[in-house]
Protein backbone atom coordinates (compact mmCIF):
# COMPACT_ATOMS: atom_id res chain seq x y z
CA UNK A 1 0.00 0.00 0.00
CA UNK A 2 1.09 3.65 -1.09
CA UNK A 3 2.23 5.39 2.59
CA UNK A 4 1.53 8.75 0.77
CA UNK A 5 -2.52 8.07 0.39
CA UNK A 6 -4.97 7.10 2.74
CA UNK A 7 -6.09 3.97 0.99
CA UNK A 8 -7.59 1.74 2.84
CA UNK A 9 -7.08 -2.11 2.02
CA UNK A 10 -9.80 -4.29 0.63
CA UNK A 11 -10.84 -5.91 3.90
CA UNK A 12 -11.15 -2.24 5.90
CA UNK A 13 -15.12 -1.93 5.82
CA UNK A 14 -15.03 -5.64 7.02
CA UNK A 15 -12.56 -4.50 9.84
CA UNK A 16 -14.97 -1.43 10.97
CA UNK A 17 -12.70 1.46 9.30
CA UNK A 18 -14.56 4.05 7.51
CA UNK A 19 -15.66 3.28 3.82
CA UNK A 20 -13.17 2.80 1.45
CA UNK A 21 -14.65 5.36 -1.22
CA UNK A 22 -14.89 8.16 1.48
CA UNK A 23 -11.87 8.10 2.27
CA UNK A 24 -10.85 7.69 -1.44
CA UNK A 25 -12.98 10.40 -1.89
CA UNK A 26 -11.55 12.69 0.52
CA UNK A 27 -7.61 11.71 0.13
CA UNK A 28 -7.09 14.72 -1.82
CA UNK A 29 -8.32 16.89 0.16
CA UNK A 30 -6.62 15.62 3.73
CA UNK A 31 -2.89 15.93 1.76
CA UNK A 32 -4.06 19.63 0.73
CA UNK A 33 -5.26 20.53 4.09
CA UNK A 34 -2.66 18.93 6.42
CA UNK A 35 -0.77 20.47 8.75
CA UNK A 36 -1.55 23.91 8.39
CA UNK A 37 -2.08 26.59 10.91
CA UNK A 38 -6.13 26.77 10.15
CA UNK A 39 -6.55 23.38 10.04
CA UNK A 40 -6.08 21.47 13.40
CA UNK A 41 -7.80 18.05 12.67
CA UNK A 42 -5.28 17.08 10.47
CA UNK A 43 -1.90 16.50 10.24
CA UNK A 44 0.81 15.23 8.25
CA UNK A 45 3.01 12.49 10.25
CA UNK A 46 6.60 11.96 8.61
CA UNK A 47 8.17 8.46 9.09
CA UNK A 48 10.33 6.09 7.34
CA UNK A 49 9.87 2.70 5.96
CA UNK A 50 10.86 -0.32 8.58
CA UNK A 51 12.47 -2.02 5.45
CA UNK A 52 13.16 0.54 3.08
CA UNK A 53 14.37 3.29 4.95
CA UNK A 54 12.20 5.20 2.70
CA UNK A 55 10.90 8.82 4.12
CA UNK A 56 6.54 8.66 3.97
CA UNK A 57 4.38 12.11 4.76
CA UNK A 58 0.83 10.69 5.54
CA UNK A 59 -2.24 12.80 6.12
CA UNK A 60 -4.06 11.68 9.65
CA UNK A 61 -6.44 12.83 11.84
CA UNK A 62 -5.18 14.39 15.47
CA UNK A 63 -7.18 13.55 18.15
CA UNK A 64 -7.48 16.29 21.40
CA UNK A 65 -6.23 14.23 24.24
CA UNK A 66 -6.89 15.52 28.12
CA UNK A 67 -2.90 15.76 27.70
CA UNK A 68 -1.35 17.95 26.21
CA UNK A 69 1.99 16.44 25.96
CA UNK A 70 0.14 13.01 24.45
CA UNK A 71 -0.59 13.06 20.87
CA UNK A 72 -3.32 10.65 19.81
CA UNK A 73 -3.97 9.24 16.37
CA UNK A 74 -6.99 7.09 15.85
CA UNK A 75 -6.52 3.29 14.11
CA UNK A 76 -9.34 2.83 11.76
CA UNK A 77 -7.82 -0.24 10.62
CA UNK A 78 -6.26 -1.66 13.50
CA UNK A 79 -2.79 -2.03 14.85
CA UNK A 80 -1.08 -2.97 11.72
CA UNK A 81 -1.61 -0.05 9.58
CA UNK A 82 1.56 0.63 7.86
CA UNK A 83 2.78 4.13 8.71
CA UNK A 84 1.97 2.94 12.45
CA UNK A 85 3.89 -0.06 12.45
CA UNK A 86 6.96 2.28 10.79
CA UNK A 87 6.48 5.05 13.59
CA UNK A 88 6.78 2.06 16.01
CA UNK A 89 9.70 0.72 14.51
CA UNK A 90 11.70 3.77 14.51
CA UNK A 91 10.45 4.74 17.96
CA UNK A 92 9.03 7.78 16.92
CA UNK A 93 8.15 10.00 14.22
CA UNK A 94 7.63 14.08 13.28
CA UNK A 95 4.21 15.64 12.96
CA UNK A 96 3.43 18.44 10.71
CA UNK A 97 0.21 20.08 12.86
CA UNK A 98 -0.86 23.42 12.95
CA UNK A 99 1.42 25.24 11.00
CA UNK A 100 4.55 23.13 13.51
CA UNK A 101 6.88 20.59 13.56
CA UNK A 102 6.62 18.47 16.38
CA UNK A 103 8.73 15.70 17.37
CA UNK A 104 6.76 12.71 18.93
CA UNK A 105 8.57 9.92 20.59
CA UNK A 106 7.78 7.15 22.55
CA UNK A 107 4.99 5.33 20.59
CA UNK A 108 2.74 3.12 21.54
CA UNK A 109 -0.68 1.14 20.24
CA UNK A 110 -3.55 1.46 22.64
CA UNK A 111 -6.74 -0.43 22.77
CA UNK A 112 -10.58 1.41 22.34
CA UNK A 113 -11.07 1.63 25.67
CA UNK A 114 -8.00 3.50 26.20
CA UNK A 115 -7.97 5.67 24.03
CA UNK A 116 -11.88 7.04 24.67
CA UNK A 117 -10.22 7.71 28.40
CA UNK A 118 -7.16 9.89 26.95
CA UNK A 119 -9.62 11.64 24.50
CA UNK A 120 -11.10 14.93 25.00
CA UNK A 121 -14.89 15.19 25.55
CA UNK A 122 -16.81 13.57 22.13
CA UNK A 123 -14.24 11.89 20.30
CA UNK A 124 -14.04 9.34 22.28
CA UNK A 125 -17.47 8.03 21.62
CA UNK A 126 -15.73 8.13 18.09
CA UNK A 127 -12.70 6.28 19.06
CA UNK A 128 -14.15 3.57 21.14
CA UNK A 129 -15.57 2.15 17.69
CA UNK A 130 -11.69 2.27 16.36
CA UNK A 131 -10.24 -1.17 17.23
CA UNK A 132 -6.89 0.68 17.89
CA UNK A 133 -5.30 4.05 18.43
CA UNK A 134 -1.04 5.23 18.34
CA UNK A 135 -0.21 7.51 21.14
CA UNK A 136 3.57 9.19 21.17
CA UNK A 137 4.84 11.74 23.68
CA UNK A 138 6.08 15.10 22.44
CA UNK A 139 9.68 15.41 22.66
Amino acid sequence: MNENTTSARSSADAAGGPPRRLVNATAPVARALAGRRWMPVWGVIRHRGRRSGTAYETPIAVVPTKDAAIVMIGLPWGAKTDWARNVIAADGASLRWKGRDVTLVQPRIVDAAAAERLAKGPFGAVLKRFPAAIVLTRA
